[in-house]
């Protein structure tokens, strides 16, 4: 099993900063998250053991936080990734592609627009205002029932 940070890498890296595509903090904590969520979903296992929370601005890992959190609203760069590609099955790598395909060409924003109208995140804020904080978790039972119902499929 990977890392969340193997899964973050890969994104880091997947981002063409030459053509200004950015990864920022905001932007990576969401396609980690869809990874995850979409793995339950799909292959009925999680990528890596790590956990999200319910923030104000959407799902977050809280390894990934305190790793890149010095980047504040600022881009990534892809030194910043350090793991090696090795640490993720050539499967996986394969299963993120698509991840990619379906996310990667959405900004920041609107990755978070989106996850704010997900029932996953909705339902572990409760009824907490928007800008409260939180450190719910976003339990993985709730992202594979609600992804997969996506599918068309029962979970």
């Amino acid at each position: 099993m990977a890392s969340v940070r193997h899964i973050a890498d890969f994104f880091i890296r997947l981002a063409d900063a030459t053509a200004g595509d950015v990864m920022t903090h905001l932007r990576l904590q969401k396609l980690v998250y869809y990874a995850q969520a979409w793995s339950l979903a799909i292959r009925d296992k999680p990528l890596f053991p790590d956990v999200f929370q319910a923030w104000p601005h959407g799902p977050v890992s809280p390894a990934l936080w305190s790793k890149f959190k010095t980047y504040g609203f600022n881009p990534i760069p892809v030194s910043a990734a350090t793991t090696d590609e090795a640490g993720i099955p050539a499967d996986e790598k394969n299963f993120l592609a698509e991840v990619w395909r379906a996310y990667g060409d959405f900004t920041a924003k609107k990755l978070e627009d989106i996850t704010h109208s997900e029932e996953p995140w909705i339902a572990a804020r409760g009824n907490l205002p928007p800008a409260a904080k939180s450190d719910a978790e976003i339990k993985p039972a709730a992202m594979k029932r609600f992804y997969k119902s996506k599918l068309g499929k029962k979970g």
